[in-house]
């Protein structure tokens, strides 16, 4: 065993099991000395089941007899794990969200550099997420530049409740920063690989997938939702929409989910929770609203040179040809409306954007504004009959 630096006599097998969900890992050539394949570090990189904690042993580990089912069922044939080093369970939804200054359950994400998708799946399928959690969610996905995709409550399980939850909050989210949320409906039937059963499960992370995939073939100006956002690995739909039904919730802001014949399972909905006809928000559609935290996010990133920089007009200068830059690749790509670049976006950063308070504060204002492409909702068609005309004698 050169390869990993050790003798053969050093190198033992390690299998193991989940006894509740039946999941089971197994691991070969590993070893308690100094290697690659040092035991901790093996499972540090790859186990979900365990990890190691203090001192390894100087001993190879005794082998088992022969594995057979009793390995796992008779604590005879096995020391366990003693329940002073069992690692429990944490906290349930509702209970804490975590906590900013540790940065600990939600805001366990300060410590990634950039994230722009949040979904929050339940502990259990039979349990909806805790509307307070979706509310601190919401007020993280704001500050972050994020989109929470939402999960239906377990309580929709028709389109009349759909269309009477929706219209009482269900998740009492309230206000513009509801631009930063979107919610599918309904659920969806997939495999569980632990125990090989169809179930019912919530869609929200499935989208999120579709959200990511369309961001990478066309870009968060495309809507995430059409023939070809089809929502893979799904074995069906809790409820099969109809044009109709799909018609009475879109208007409301709720995203259907849909099966149609050749095409499959796919997202028939881009709309944000302030996407309800009603509310005529700026940013009723999905990718609007991604794409202006996509700008807003990238600008803030790319123009952190400016800071203690002369704040005159050269300074300005320089701002708007980078910012003017980075907005006309967009519009290369088709992110705006508009033939010409000035019809389609706007970057202005001068003496009227940027006052004389402004810089005695050592502030520099850019204001900058885009034509978005709305998704096409609806076909209509309007079909006119051309009367047969003679010809003249």
């Amino acid at each position: 065993m050169a390869t990993f630096g050790v003798a053969q006599a050093d190198l033992f097998n390690l299998t193991l099991r989940d006894t509740v969900s039946g999941a089971e890992e197994r691991y070969v050539n590993l070893t308690v000395r100094e290697s690659p394949r040092r035991v901790d570090r093996v499972l540090g990189q790859q186990s979900g089941l365990m990890q190691t904690t203090g001192e390894l042993p100087e001993a190879v580990p005794a082998a088992h007899a022969p594995a057979t089912a009793a390995v796992w069922t008779d604590d005879a044939r096995s020391a366990g794990v003693p329940p002073a080093t069992e690692v429990p369970d944490s906290a349930p939804l509702g209970a804490t969200v975590g906590s900013p200054a540790g940065q600990t359950g939600l805001y366990a994400l300060d410590k990634a550099d950039i994230f722009n998708i949040l979904v929050i799946p339940p502990d259990d399928l039979a349990q909806d997420v805790p509307n307070d959690v979706y509310a601190a969610a919401l007020d993280y996905c704001v500050l972050r530049r994020a989109m929470l995709v939402l999960d239906p409550p377990l309580a929709w399980d028709s389109v009349a409740d759909a269309e009477t939850g929706v219209r009482a909050n269900p998740y009492g989210l309230n206000g513009t920063n509801t631009r930063n949320a979107a919610i599918y409906f309904p659920r969806v039937r997939t495999t569980n690989p632990l125990l090989g059963v169809v179930e019912t499960t919530p869609p929200a992370g499935l989208v999120a997938g579709a959200y990511a995939r369309t961001d990478a073939q066309r870009g968060v100006w495309k809507a995430p939702a059409g023939i070809d956002v089809a929502l893979n690995g799904t074995q069906g739909l809790e409820l099969v929409l109809t044009d109709e039904q799909n018609g009475v919730l879109n208007p409301l802001g709720v995203n259907c989910l849909r099966s149609f014949p050749i095409i499959g399972r796919v997202i028939w909905g881009a709309r944000t929770l302030r996407g309800a006809d009603l509310l005529a928000d700026e940013y009723k559609y999905v990718p609007i609203r991604r794409l202006a935290l996509f700008i807003e996010e990238s600008l803030y990133r790319g123009t952190q040179w400016v800071v203690f920089e002369p704040n005159d007009e050269p300074l300005w200068s320089q701002i708007r040809l980078n910012v003017g830059a980075f907005m006309h690749d967009l519009f290369r790509q088709g992110a705006f409306q508009g033939q010409t670049p000035r019809d389609a976006y706007l970057v202005k950063c001068d003496r009227e954007t940027t006052t004389q308070f402004d810089r005695d504060r050592g502030i520099v204002n850019i204001v900058v504004g885009f034509a978005p492409l709305k998704p096409a909702e609806f076909v209509i068609l309007r079909i006119q009959q051309l009367t047969g005309q003679q010809a003249a004698g």
